[in-house]
């Protein structure tokens, strides 16, 4: 029954949306905008409280929200790791204990609406703009992002250049914005109206139409060092969105995995990081 009502209520909103349209495609869009962002996961939970209370936390207001983050001291460079889409700071668990090993700083927060910091929606320009000022306040060298956090990195960089980073890596990180606004179609099942008024709110508010936002293209003139994870069985983010990418990306290296799923916490997968890093 649960699982029945978790398939209708999309079909629901696209039902209302497409109605919706035929009077106000404005509002129509807008209301679809935020239902797209609307983050319903990634609270911090129980179990992973033990783990994050190890960190030095500080909360920063940064564009009326309070960001949570977390340091941990080390001897060596900064590396700061920026989660993906419902997760948190404890994603990185696994690798954050190879880099202690390593002796470096690390730096993560929680995204907006995201662990223990405020608010109820994430998009990609939002999380730059966290980004930005983590990255303002700690001059890292080294980023690491997962998925959507991936994202929100090669877009930063693409919009700021920052001198202090060096290197970037991305794990099964999405490419183009056209394909989660057609993967959002097809669940909700919304017409081409709406989407074409998605599309234009996003562009009157953003200044990017949703064809225009690509990584594979913003890579074309990034100069830092990049390395590239992806799962050729990836169901959430498309392998060849990295492929393209990497093929855009001069300084980067594409490292292909198979059954390795979109998380990829496995050890051999945090020992190449800590390779590239060195």
């Amino acid at each position: 029954m649960k699982k029945l009502f978790i398939k209708i209520i999309p079909l629901v909103y696209g039902a209302y949306f497409n109605l919706s349209a035929i009077f106000s495609t404005k509002k129509t869009a807008e209301k679809a905008f935020y239902f797209f962002c609307t983050v319903r996961k990634g609270r911090v939970q129980e179990h992973q409280k033990e783990f994050l209370e190890n960190a030095k936390k500080e909360v920063l207001t940064i564009n009326k929200h309070n960001i949570q983050t977390y340091n941990w001291q080390g001897d060596g460079e900064t590396v700061l790791l920026v989660h993906g889409w419902e997760s948190n700071t404890f994603r990185w668990r696994n690798l954050l204990k190879k880099l202690q090993e390593e002796n470096y700083t690390i730096i993560a927060f929680d995204a907006p609406g995201h662990g223990n910091s405020t608010g109820k929606y994430l998009y990609v320009p939002l999380y730059a703009q966290v980004l930005q000022e983590i990255i303002n306040k700690y001059n890292p060298k080294n980023i690491i992002g997962h998925s959507l956090g991936g994202m929100t990195i090669i877009y930063n960089e693409y919009i700021n250049q920052n001198k202090s980073t060096e290197k970037i890596v991305t794990i099964g990180a999405p490419s183009e914005f056209h394909k989660l606004m057609r993967n959002y179609q097809k669940i909700l099942k919304f017409n081409t109206k709406v989407l074409h008024a998605l599309d234009g709110y996003i562009k009157d508010r953003f200044g990017f139409h949703v064809n225009d936002f690509s990584m594979a293209k913003y890579v074309q003139s990034n100069t830092k060092k990049g390395l590239l994870f992806h799962d050729k069985l990836d169901k959430i983010a498309p392998y060849e969105d990295s492929v393209s990418v990497h093929k855009n990306w001069k300084n980067s290296v594409l490292i292909s995995t198979e059954g390795l799923g979109h998380s990829m916490h496995q050890e051999d997968v945090n020992n190449k990081i800590i390779a590239f890093l060195k």
